[in-house]
């Protein structure tokens, strides 16, 4: 298992949901992916592409200009690819 990090400071809407979604990609089950978005839209856009994805997603820090998310990859081989 493994963690990596994706600063998406900075990122409009719908940028970070696009870069996240690359990013679990490259992910094996079990690995983490932490994503740090200041946009305000993520807190929706973030947690839908996770539901497309069927992987789990928690909010770790929601600030007034910053959001955190941690994302597990999980074994979702029969979840719909966007």
């Amino acid at each position: 298992m493994t963690q990596t990090t994706l600063d998406l400071t900075g990122l409009k809407c719908p940028l970070p949901a696009l870069k996240t979604r690359k990013a679990l990609k490259t992910l094996k089950p079990g690995d983490l992916l932490e994503v740090l978005c200041t946009d305000p839209l993520s807190v929706i856009d973030i947690p839908n592409l996770i539901r497309e994805t069927g992987d789990k997603v928690e909010i770790t820090e929601r600030a007034e200009r910053r959001i955190v998310f941690l994302i597990e990859k999980t074994d979702s081989a029969g979840a719909q690819a966007g």
